[in-house]
């Protein structure tokens, strides 16, 4: 079909319009070489200094074109290297994050056996006397504190109760031989210290990893990217423990 023939949207007619005045008058201010060189005679302009300074303009825009392109290609190419380091950092941040909530579970997991023994400290305080009330419900109200705790600042400060009521259970029993001599609570003993020493090695393991993960996150870069993703510090377990 002749390109004459061609039926133009109306869409594009205002666009055609427009570039083509834009492109007739681009082309009606150029000038040819001869052009120029006679304009140069009137001038007292020597020929060869007209092509001289033809020559060097074309190279001058030939060095510019090359330098935007330059530039293009440079700043594509540091726009790529930031996307894949911020992908990087923020795999890196996860990871990191990923770690410290499975120390964190362990932690929990330790915590959890901890509160779980109140029930059979309890029995055998009440199997021992009627008259220590005051440690039944402290033992009591500890394992309900932490049961209702939900984030780990809450519960960092609940188990601090529970170890506030073991120790007092144990002070209570260094009184009491009769309460020592027996078999449960020699076994409870058992599982009290069991648990503090896990507990104590979950507690490492898990300060170890928030280290890693503050370090990570405040180091510069890093600190700038972390603030924008919403990666946050996070706290160490400093809860004070039982002496069994």
């Amino acid at each position: 079909m002749n390109n004459l023939d061609m039926i133009i949207p109306e869409s594009m007619t205002s666009e055609v319009l427009e570039l083509a005045s834009r492109n007739y008058a681009n082309y009606s201010q150029a000038y040819s070489a001869s052009e120029l060189i006679q304009a140069g005679s009137e001038a007292q302009i020597p020929a060869e200094f007209i092509q001289q300074a033809i020559q060097e303009v074309r190279s001058r825009k030939i060095r510019q074109q090359k330098q935007r392109r330059v530039l293009a290609i440079v700043g594509a190419s540091v726009l790529a290297i930031s996307a894949i380091w911020s992908i990087w950092t923020y795999n890196s941040f996860s990871r990191h994050a990923s770690v410290v909530q499975a120390k964190w579970a362990q932690v929990e997991n330790q915590l959890q056996r901890r509160a779980d023994l109140i029930p059979n400290l309890v029995r055998v305080t009440q199997a021992y006397t009627e008259h220590e009330k005051e440690i039944v419900s402290l033992l009591q109200q500890s394992r309900q504190a932490y049961l209702q705790a939900d984030t780990p600042e809450q519960k960092v400060a609940a188990v601090e109760e529970v170890n506030d009521a073991i120790n007092h259970f144990q002070d209570y029993a260094a009184n009491n031989s009769q309460l020592q001599s027996g078999q449960l609570f020699t076994n409870l003993q058992y599982e009290i210290a069991g648990t503090e020493n896990r507990l104590a090695v979950e507690r490492m393991r898990y300060n170890q990893a928030v280290q890693q993960y503050n370090q990570t996150i405040q180091q510069f870069p890093n600190s700038v990217l972390a603030q924008g993703l919403g990666f946050e510090m996070q706290p160490f377990f400093q809860a004070a423990t039982t002496e069994p």
